[in-house]
């Protein structure tokens, strides 16, 4: 019982702490393009000290990056509830979110290309590349999928789920194996989204403006 008490005040005063920073946020008019903006520079740094380890600092190097994707999720976390506490919620807004996303993802990924490259490592320079083209097609195939179904939110490593991956790598120096499940569950993540949209669109005929068959 103890423990649950801790638990949930301690989740109550990261809430309010949250609500707060937001409702100052907002009231400082911060345009919510700029947090998520600022979450992709952020992003951008972990990059460049994944590309800046070797083999003698690997270990302190990657728990710096661990630290600093921690620290762009709250970004992530407070640029929507910003928009919301603010009344500028847009489409634009969500678009840009989700294109800014897709290049903090790339961003980390082409850090570890370039760890891997310097380090000579062959084998995880295609494994790196692999796992950026699938995360890649995990939010392409759901945006392509929603435009011709409303809801494709079927499998499991979506963004969120990569992100913990990449955090728990970093930290405890333990990339290869997290690539590794990164690559296999995107994939099957991909084929899973693939399969959900054709046996939702089976016996479904579009033809696009050119007139041309899809």
């Amino acid at each position: 019982m103890r423990t649950r008490t801790w638990t949930s005040a301690f989740g109550r005063a990261c809430g309010v702490l949250l609500d707060a920073i937001v409702r100052w946020l907002a009231l400082a008019r911060i345009n919510p393009n700029v947090l998520t903006f600022l979450g992709l520079v952020v992003n951008v740094v972990a990059a460049f000290l994944f590309g800046y380890a070797n083999i003698d600092n690997q270990a302190r190097m990657f728990r710096y990056v661990g630290l600093v994707i921690i620290g762009s999720g709250f970004f992530d976390l407070v640029d929507g509830r910003v928009a919301r506490a603010s009344n500028r919620v847009t489409k634009f807004g969500g678009f840009f979110d989700s294109v800014v996303d897709r290049y903090s993802d790339a961003s980390q990924f082409l850090g570890l290309l370039v760890f891997y490259a310097r380090g000579d490592r062959f084998f995880y320079v295609v494994l790196t590349a692999i796992v950026m083209i699938s995360a890649i097609m995990v939010s392409y195939t759901r945006a392509r999928a929603e435009s011709l179904i409303g809801s494709c939110r079927v499998g499991f490593m979506e963004r969120p789920e990569r992100l913990v991956l990449v955090i728990i790598g970093a930290l405890f120096n333990r990339m290869a194996p997290v690539l590794w499940i990164i690559a296999v569950l995107s994939t099957i993540t991909v084929i899973h989204r693939m399969r959900y949209t054709w046996t939702r669109t089976e016996g479904i005929s579009v033809v696009p403006a050119n007139g041309r068959a899809a």
